[in-house]
């Protein structure tokens, strides 16, 4: 399979199977390639819980809007992507050791260098708390395609849910005391044999229409 035959095939599931679970070897390369996203100057200014209980769906449910209601219910897996608030020095600090520890510095002056341009970008995009904010949902969107993406590759459904109060779900999960705003809810599982949405031909704007050869 290529992959635009992936692309073709990935579509947002409205329902899903509730019986099935995805195995925790799948699960376990998702949770991977959601570690090896890419982000800006490898800030990696994010965090997601994993909802993957009935007792934790009930709990975040009163933050989904009704509409989403059903996915939630029936996904095998509810992802919540948050990002840092604030994207404070310790977390900046906490990248650089990681990287040092991963062998992505030499000798010389690289390791203060690549410290140097983290600081010169999160500056550029934080001169108010909603900047910074808007700058690391970008990172979460990189993120977002690259699990739907991932998912589809391996025969798991998704849907990635903006329909959801992100204050609530602060609240619900004591976020703001954890340094962390919900930016983005993704479920993730098996279609279900009704699920209506899966029988519709993609639709997408001609290629001539949004590619311009310069």
């Amino acid at each position: 399979m290529n992959i635009a035959d992936i692309s073709k095939q990935r579509y947002t599931t409205k329902h899903y199977d509730k019986t099935r679970t995805i195995p925790p070897e799948q699960l376990a390369q998702l949770f991977e390639v959601i570690r090896n996203s890419p982000s800006s100057v490898n800030s990696q200014p994010w965090h997601f819980f994993v909802v993957d209980n009935d007792t934790a769906r009930e709990k975040i449910m009163p933050a989904i809007l009704e509409l989403n209601h059903p996915r939630v219910a029936d996904a095998s897996h509810t992802l919540i992507f948050c990002a840092k608030k604030p994207l404070d020095e310790k977390h900046l600090q906490q990248v650089l050791a990681q990287e040092e520890k991963d062998g992505r510095f030499g000798e010389g002056e690289v390791k203060e260098m690549m410290d140097k341009g983290r600081h010169f970008f999160v500056n550029k995009n934080s001169s108010t708390p909603q900047s910074q904010l808007e700058w690391e949902s970008k990172q979460l969107y990189i993120v977002l395609g690259q699990l739907l993406f991932a998912a589809t590759a391996v025969g798991i459904d998704s849907t990635a849910i903006e329909g959801f109060d992100d204050q609530k779900m602060d609240e619900i999960l004591g976020l703001p005391q954890q340094g962390l705003k919900s930016v983005l809810v993704v479920c993730l599982g098996y279609r279900a044999a009704h699920d209506s949405n899966a029988s519709r031909p993609k639709s997408r704007l001609p290629e001539q229409e949004i590619f311009t050869h310069l």
